[in-house]
């Protein structure tokens, strides 16, 4: 591959593939890439660190699905006009965050409510643009169970 300015020249040596075939695969090969990347990055796995078979096989398990939810995310972009920079979309969905928020009952229970925080302009742009929505809390209320003893934290 070389970059001429802003022009890409592909050169391969398969000549029963059309050029429009041969970027398509390409383009592939560069999204599988970067999910790589992701994972090594942004996830800190590496198949370096699995020295037992099972571990490899749920590595490579790990690695399809990402790919998968990757590659998912991308065609949602591209049907909603955005484009197709997974990337920026996740680094703009990573400010989101979940907060538990613990209550004290009248009765001194307490109770477990799992908040998302409010998007913010750039985000609610986005989640618009794709059909998305932000609930206020995830899952439903729960009782904060307290250990009896220090053998059961």
């Amino acid at each position: 591959m070389f970059q001429l300015g802003r022009s890409i020249l592909l050169r391969s040596n398969l000549t029963e593939q059309s050029p429009e075939k041969l970027w398509r695969t390409y383009m592939q090969l560069t999204d599988v890439e970067a999910v790589f990347r992701t994972g090594r990055s942004d996830l800190k796995i590496r198949p370096i660190w699995h020295q037992l078979e099972h571990r490899v096989q749920g590595h490579i398990l790990f690695s399809f699905l990402a790919y998968a939810l990757w590659k998912s995310l991308q065609i949602w972009m591209e049907r909603s006009g955005l484009g197709r920079g997974v990337r920026t979309v996740i680094e703009e969905f990573a400010r989101l965050k979940a907060n538990d928020v613990i209550l004290k009952t009248s009765a001194g229970r307490e109770i477990r409510l799992c908040c998302i925080t409010r998007p913010d302009p750039a985000q609610r742009a986005l989640l618009d643009r794709m059909g998305l929505a932000v609930p206020e809390r995830l899952g439903r209320p729960s009782w904060v169970r307290k250990p009896k003893t220090w053998h059961e934290m």
